[in-house]
């Protein structure tokens, strides 16, 4: 109960902030995107230390977060691996649901620096016109994040990995960093209560360049996969 009750006041607290932070950043936004990436670096900062302080949940990042252009393809669990991936880089973007364009703060935070909205329900389309977005050159340099699974898996599940991730190495030329987790145990992908612990955010070997569709996308699986699965096993978790 009483763990439920923190997170409670956490979660109050979180929206609260992204409140605060919103307003308090919006003048510098609407200036330059540099102002957006400060103000989403300190929320992300804020609720990654308000977690800690209130819940007992801290995040500890692996391995060597990129800082040049590449894209990085995550295991997404929930809210805060979106948080504890982007602020672990200098100029991260993602490919983000379209109708989170729409979205209070965040919807104008996330188009000021530079994530690109699709529309899931429109597989070809969506994939055409996230490429269009990329080649156009309309898009600054940065990290440029993606969830090959398109959506939150809860640990244990299994969903299959989608063809746009390969679409979009294949037409950037960079390397891709793949991300694995184990937010999930902590924060599920439903619910109110946060769990104390270690929750875990890996960043590993990159993927160079140059692999055809087929191998790209088996060792993207297999590394984000069985990295994940070990950091489950590592927070006590088992996974089927």
């Amino acid at each position: 109960m009483m763990q439920m009750i923190r997170s409670l006041i956490f979660n109050v607290q979180m929206y609260i902030a992204m409140l605060v932070v919103g307003v308090v950043y919006l003048p510098w936004v609407l200036i330059s995107p540099a102002g957006a990436h400060a103000g989403c670096h300190a929320y992300s900062r804020w609720v990654i230390w308000s977690l800690n302080w209130i819940v007992g949940l801290r995040i500890e990042v692996r391995g060597t977060p990129p800082t040049d252009d590449v894209m990085v393809a995550a295991k997404h669990q929930s809210f805060l691996d979106i948080l504890a991936i982007y602020n672990a880089m200098p100029r991260g973007k993602f490919i983000m649901k379209r109708i989170l364009m729409y979205a209070p703060i965040i919807g104008q935070y996330g188009l000021r620096i530079g994530c690109i909205p699709v529309d899931r329900g429109k597989r070809g389309a969506a994939i055409k016109k996230m490429l269009e977005d990329v080649k156009s050159g309309r898009r600054d340099g940065g990290q440029l994040i993606i969830y090959p699974q398109g959506t939150r898996v809860a640990p244990g599940e299994k969903r299959p990995y989608k063809i746009g991730t390969s679409a979009l190495y294949d037409q950037l030329g960079q390397a891709c960093v793949p991300v694995a987790t184990n937010v999930g145990v902590f924060w599920p992908k439903r619910g109110i209560t946060r769990k104390p612990g270690v929750a875990v955010v890996e960043f590993l070997p990159r993927i160079e360049p140059g692999l055809g569709k087929d191998a790209f996308m088996e060792r993207l699986e297999r590394d984000i996969e069985t990295s994940s699965d070990a950091l489950l096993v590592e927070a006590g978790f088992a996974p089927r």
